[in-house]
């Protein structure tokens, strides 16, 4: 049955690459009303594939925001069903004069498909839907039965996902979920993710005296709302990567042996290529791939106040404000983390200054499925055959707030089969995606949907 499939992807691989083209250059940008129009073309182009492909029923569904396009095709009897969900958004592509070449006209270097959306997530999106395709040209049906959930708001939170996930229940369940919006460890080096960290976060500002003062007339007198700040976040985390809010750490399960092997098997990243850093940081008792994957963090993402142009102005500033967010992990609830940051920082907040403190209102929570589950074997399976080498299982220190919410709306586990590489630079200039595994990942979704159809779930 696959031989067939495969033969087809391989005579139309130029042909699914210019469609994938022209799907990558509608310039979706969810987070800008001025695309509002390409956003929806971007839902049109989705919807019109799944109706050349077959799909039974064919839906743009609108939101509060941007439209969501559901499909389904439930012609597979006694075979298992599955949702498939993806989003057709993307980041904005500033700054532009950093690109070699224009965002939205997709080029070929060097091996790599460089777009916006190349990888995240639109070219992962079309590589499930060429799919889908071959099996429908080829034999006329899909080994299995699937539900097709593709949002035009995962960039900006997916701010009304939840709400039509959960009014629509019985029109989205399935038996379990697969989503291709992540990537690997390593270039060549097939991967599956069996866990997501989760999300809160806050922005705080001290706030001082009513306008800037002069330095010299005021030091030592005012309290300077920018070393009290700094003051402040030096509270929150130790030198050795341990954080110091009280309560942080509570009810998280301690890493055992086998997990710990599973992710020394994992390849090292090279972080200097990578990131450009020479040395990494960890928390105390854990190696850096053990805090990345599985230990929660707490990181400042932003930090402003005072004078910020050329040169020096001598002043003590009115204000100064700071942005954290923590990735957690199993046993952290989102909100508790929240109010125990607020609880520790209105705490320790110097005298001479007042805290001001805004809660980020989107959060996640942490997700983790038992990497022996059968339709995680069937994945690794399928990306030996394509790949030609053993897949590693590993968790992912980011976050997809969708997971969370399929887990708690559907009680169905999610299958994380992604096809990224450490070079895509998701979400930054230059964004792209290896030719390689655009071929290799179609031919690992080939497998997997066919081993699917005889697994025991």
């Amino acid at each position: 049955m696959t031989e067939e499939v495969l033969a087809y992807l391989q005579e139309n691989r130029e042909q699914l690459l210019e469609k994938l083209n022209r799907f990558l250059s509608i310039p979706s940008v969810s987070t800008d009303s001025v695309h509002k129009q390409d956003v929806e073309e971007a839902a049109r182009f989705v919807a019109d594939y799944l109706t050349e492909i077959g799909f039974d029923k064919v839906n743009i569904e609108e939101t509060k925001g941007h439209p969501l396009v559901y499909g389904e095709w439930t012609g597979a009897d006694s075979a298992p069903t599955a949702l498939f969900y993806g989003h057709y958004d993307v980041q904005p592509a500033d700054p532009i004069e950093l690109w070699e070449s224009e965002p939205f006209k997709p080029e070929i270097r060097e091996g790599r498909l460089y777009a916006r959306g190349a990888s995240d997530d639109k070219g992962q999106v079309f590589m499930q839907l060429a799919v889908f395709e071959a099996y429908m040209k080829v034999h006329g049906q899909l080994p299995v039965n699937v539900k097709v959930c593709i949002e035009g708001e995962e960039e900006i939170g997916s701010e009304h996902l939840y709400e039509v996930l959960k009014a629509k229940k019985e029109q989205f369940s399935a038996d379990f979920a697969i989503i291709s919006d992540s990537g690997m460890v390593d270039t060549g080096q097939p991967t599956i993710l069996y866990g997501l960290k989760g999300f809160t976060g806050l922005e705080f500002t001290v706030h001082g005296p009513s306008s800037d003062l002069h330095s010299g007339i005021y030091g030592g007198v005012v309290r300077n709302p920018a070393m009290a700040m700094a003051h402040l976040l030096a509270t929150l985390k130790n030198e050795e990567e341990v954080v110091q809010v009280e309560g942080f750490y509570e009810g998280i399960d301690p890493l055992d042996e086998g997990e710990r092997k599973l992710i020394e098997e994992v390849p090292g990243e090279d972080y200097k290529k990578t990131t450009g850093v020479d040395q990494t940081v960890s928390e105390k008792g854990y190696t850096a791939k053990e805090h990345m994957m599985a230990r929660p963090t707490l990181e400042v993402n932003g930090l402003y106040g005072g004078y910020q142009g050329e040169g020096t102005k001598t002043i003590i500033p009115s204000s100064a404000t700071a942005k954290l967010t923590c990735r957690l992990v199993p046993g952290q609830e989102p909100d508790q983390i929240q109010q125990l940051l607020v609880d520790h920082l209105e705490k320790h907040v110097p005298d001479g200054v007042r805290l001001e403190i805004k809660r980020e209102p989107l959060s996640a929570k942490a997700y983790k499925v038992n990497p022996d589950h059968p339709l995680i074997q069937q994945a690794g399976q399928a990306l030996e055959q394509a790949f030609g080498k053993q897949a590693v299982y590993a968790r992912l220190g980011g976050s997809i707030p969708v997971v969370e919410w399929i887990d708690s709306i559907f009680q169905m586990p999610v299958v994380l089969l992604g096809f990224g590489t450490p070079e895509d630079r998701l979400h930054s200039p230059n964004e792209s995606f290896p030719i390689e595994n655009f071929y290799k990942g179609m031919e690992t979704l080939v497998y997997y949907w066919a081993n699917i159809k005889e697994t025991r779930l």
